[in-house]
């Protein structure tokens, strides 16, 4: 892939990351979907600026500078604000749907107990493993 492939490839996957964290309304709680989405397409980004910083030469100043700018925006707007919302709506979600599964512990339990208790244990699994993809992004912050 060429440098300018390269360069590309970059420009529209930060423009796609722009558009996904601007769909984020501070009133509404995230899906699973969404985290995943917006993770995933964060650590894109970040990846495609370092191996395009690899091969940028001096003399580029402004391709360097898009790059930096992506950067600063990815630790401006979302690791100092978004990140850390998105860390506690799993946290409430998870404690939310906790409060939920103990509620329902009695001893007689209709099918539809059952089911809606199978259902609540399948979104608790899937917010207990986004929270641990969202922790390991949360860990390469503390290492860099």
């Amino acid at each position: 892939m060429s440098s300018d492939d390269l360069f590309t490839l970059f420009s529209d996957e930060f423009e796609k990351l722009k558009k996904l964290l601007d769909q984020i309304s501070p009133d509404n709680e995230l899906t699973v979907n969404q985290i995943v989405e917006i993770y995933y397409q964060i650590t894109n980004v970040s990846s495609l600026t370092e191996v395009i910083k690899q091969q940028l030469d001096d003399s580029d100043s402004t391709s360097f500078e898009k790059i930096s700018n992506a950067q600063n925006f990815i630790s401006e707007n979302f690791n100092s604000t978004i990140h850390p919302k998105i860390m506690k709506n799993i946290d409430d979600s998870i404690s939310e749907i906790t409060k939920n599964l103990q509620s329902l512990n009695s001893d007689e339990k209709s099918k539809e107990t059952i089911e809606n208790e199978a259902k609540l244990y399948e979104k608790l699994r899937e917010f207990m493993s986004t929270k641990e993809f969202v922790m390991q992004y949360n860990a390469g912050l503390s290492n860099d």
